[in-house]
């Protein structure tokens, strides 16, 4: 089916991007499915997607990537979904420079090389997508998030200055802002919190000691967590509405930060929002 859109989805060896890229070539779209490890492409590819390696945190990879996908569609590229993301958990005292640096590389500056390297072929066709996976989190933050929020609220920034300077191209931006979701998100919260933070020695150790116990799965459940089907539900709107929405706050938990931060003064919102782990 030559004529199917096509759409490039990042992160797809798990959770919001594997259900997103098998959920759109059920719906019709051509899907560029990425991941970071070569051994993650089988399954991907043995469901009928087009599987290709991406590594946010490496320039070439995206330059092979978008220069494969060209060649394969005739320079078509209809759609990006930038969802690849991960979460350092930490402390702001306690977290190393580099492990921030490491953060916006691949939350920040790779979503941001794909997205250029990608726009002047929607500029040539008169028409794009391109919505990025954020987070409440991009919105709001709350402690020991501080390397994810501030890598989700730089990316909120560049991607409405980017909608602003696309105007009238055909080109839409668009950002989901998810709570809690369903994935391997948080086990990967884990090992990086315990391959980057010296736990026994901070003055935070006893908060620590929660978060393993929630992202270990020990905690009180999150019962307003949803699966990645209500992503995909936002991701469609973006896709193929007329007129994409600049803001899609996923779950009940983002939509009422969003409207307390709106309604709240400041210190009593900031107040409240110290009290959650």
């Amino acid at each position: 089916m030559p004529d199917r859109p096509v759409i490039i989805v990042t992160g797809c060896s798990s959770g919001i991007g594997a259900h997103c890229a098998r959920a759109l070539k059920t719906d019709g779209w051509r899907v560029f499915a990425t991941v970071r490890k070569p051994e993650d492409r089988a399954a991907l590819e043995a469901d009928g997607l087009e599987a290709l390696t991406l590594d946010y945190r490496d320039g070439a990879t995206i330059t092979a990537a978008v220069g494969e996908i060209a060649s394969r569609t005739g320079g078509r590229i209809d759609a990006l979904f930038n969802n690849g993301a991960y979460g350092q958990v930490g402390a702001v005292e306690d977290l190393p420079t580099a492990a921030l640096r490491a953060q916006f590389e691949t939350n920040l500056f790779g979503p941001h090389e794909l997205a250029r390297q990608v726009i002047p072929y929607m500029r040539r066709q008169g028409h794009g997508r391109i919505v990025q996976c954020s987070s409440i989190l991009g919105v709001v933050s709350y402690r020991y998030r501080g390397a994810y929020a501030a890598s989700k609220f730089a990316l909120e920034g560049l991607s409405i200055t980017l909608r602003m300077e696309l105007e009238g191209t055909g080109i839409h931006v668009s950002l989901i802002e998810p709570g809690p979701i369903a994935s391997r998100f948080t086990a990967n919260a884990l090992a990086h919190l315990k391959d980057t933070i010296d736990l026994d020695s901070s003055p935070h150790a006893q908060s620590y000691r929660r978060q393993l116990a929630r992202l270990e799965g020990r905690g009180t459940v999150n019962r307003f967590k949803l699966g990645p089907e209500a992503v995909y539900k936002a991701l469609k709107h973006a896709l193929t509405a007329r007129r994409p929405r600049p803001h899609y706050p996923v779950t009940v938990p983002a939509r009422q930060a969003m409207l307390l931060k709106r309604l709240l003064p400041s210190a009593l919102f900031y107040r409240l929002m110290g009290k959650v782990e």
